[in-house]
């Protein structure tokens, strides 16, 4: 009862700021067409229940009720979508609903794709915060995992034969998930047995390239998506087929690169439209998670007690022992070459999605760790406008809900954030956040920072 309490104080606050008007306007505010780049200058948004009815220099439609909104000296995008996320997921899924969820959107996350969770609570979560009964983003979803049969995961479904895959998809899609996430684990028979069900049944296959798997043959597969680079760095290697079978790490990968194998792969990616998710932020902190020291981050007090205390030093511990053939130096090296690979990916026209994996690992707080995402994609060479897309402009055609999402524009859904600088100088911009609008509801500058301070002591208890 006590957490339930909590849930409900968080989401009252929407309703104490008087943020569920019809109508709400925001007026003189720059406009950033996240599509061109453009900026427009002193723009009059206004909103009627959940989408976008007009965008218009300021003056040229008064608002006539509702609430106005000066965002003078402010700039205006769309909601930030993380494309990589685990709300109820193992020991943080107690978590979920009265920490992730608001965390995420606080921090300007209006969508998430969750790429593995209990199945039960994620689709009773994506209905609440539909309903706006619970206080989040709006949730697209998996369900649980389809890994190996030993997988180490409470939120999968262990694969063992090919009927095991074919059920698994046929339950996942009469529950009405939206996807399929294959994990690295699924046995190679029992991966394309999932594959044609999925077909059969119209649902999207997404997340790893197993290992049992080469990467040619998932994008012959039609998988929508590669998660963490995987299975790019094997077929970069003249070793892919024994990686199939046998011990493969980073050190081998940079061993035995071969620069012509994955031009051809990045060649083939490009041209079949394979959607990228790296998750850069989270894999620098994997492989330097000996050379990180996250009781430094300033952003510390939003994460759960438990979650610094014990399940992040449990969690360095477990990686360490698993990188314990590849020294720091030869981890760093991979590092760089990572995001050297994804500047090839994206100078080459691989589209890529902002995702972080978050709260799996070490130091990936919910929201925070978006934010840092978008810096890293920078640090591989895209520009702010590039990197603002991956969790804006390229969600929505992702999801291929383009006329909903990605752009402010009159007819998208309002799912918008207040900036107090604009991204498209420093990427780093995008934490100057002034107020949020989540499906129609305004998030004041006083609203957020009663729920920042709401959800700093939720986090102390947990």
């Amino acid at each position: 009862m006590f957490i339930l309490g909590r849930v409900f104080v968080l989401a009252a606050l929407l309703v104490s700021t008087g943020v569920r008007a019809q109508f709400l306007t925001i007026t003189h505010i720059t406009v950033i067409d996240t599509a061109s780049g453009a900026t427009q200058p002193d723009r009059t948004v206004q909103i009627r229940s959940n989408r976008i009815v007009s965008v218009a220099p300021t003056g040229s439609h008064a608002p006539t009720a509702g609430q106005v909104v000066d965002g003078t000296g402010q700039f205006l995008i769309p909601g930030l979508w993380d494309m990589h996320t685990h709300v109820y997921f193992g020991q943080t899924a107690a978590d979920g609903t009265a920490l992730i969820l608001p965390l995420l959107l606080a921090n300007g996350v209006t969508g998430v794709r969750d790429m593995g969770s209990n199945l039960d609570a994620v689709l009773k979560a994506r209905a609440d915060v539909a309903a706006h009964h619970i206080l989040g983003p709006r949730m697209v979803v998996s369900g649980p995992m389809l890994d190996g049969p030993k997988s180490q995961y409470t939120a999968a479904i262990p694969i063992r034969t090919e009927e095991d895959g074919r059920k698994a998809v046929r339950m996942l899609h009469d529950r009405g998930v939206d996807f399929i996430k294959v994990q690295s684990g699924v046995p190679r028979a029992a991966y394309f047995a999932i594959v044609d069900e999925a077909k059969k049944d119209g649902i999207a296959f997404e997340g790893h390239v197993p290992d049992s798997i080469r990467a040619r043959e998932a994008v012959a597969s039609g998988q929508r998506t590669f998660e963490h680079l995987i299975g790019i760095f094997e077929a970069s290697s003249p070793d892919e087929d024994r990686y199939l079978t046998g011990t493969k790490t980073v050190g081998m990968f940079l061993d035995t690169y071969d620069p012509a194998r994955e031009a051809a792969m990045v060649k083939l990616l490009a041209a079949h439209h394979v959607w990228q998710c790296p998750t850069l932020f989270w894999e620098r902190g994997q492989w330097l998670v000996d050379a990180v020291d996250y009781t430094r981050d300033p952003d510390l007090a939003y994460a759960g007690h438990r979650w610094v205390t014990q399940q992040w030093p449990a969690s360095r511990t477990a990686i360490l022992k698993s990188l314990d053939t590849d020294p720091l130096p030869v981890r760093e090296r991979f590092v760089v070459h990572e995001l050297e690979l994804v500047r090839r990916l994206h100078d080459a026209g691989v589209p890529f999605l902002a995702g972080t994996d978050t709260p799996a690992g070490v130091d990936v707080i919910p929201g925070v760790s978006l934010h840092r995402e978008l810096e890293r994609f920078v640090a591989a060479g895209f520009s702010p406008l590039q990197a603002l897309q991956t969790a804006t402009l390229n969600p929505g055609r992702f999801l291929e809900r383009e006329g909903d999402f990605g752009t402010v524009q009159a007819g998208r859904v309002a799912d918008l954030v207040l900036l107090r600088k604009n991204p498209l100088l420093d990427i780093r911009n995008t934490r100057t956040i002034a107020g949020v609008v989540t499906d129609g509801r305004y998030l004041s500058p006083e609203a957020l920072a009663q729920l920042r301070t709401r959800l700093r002591a939720e986090a102390a208890t947990r």
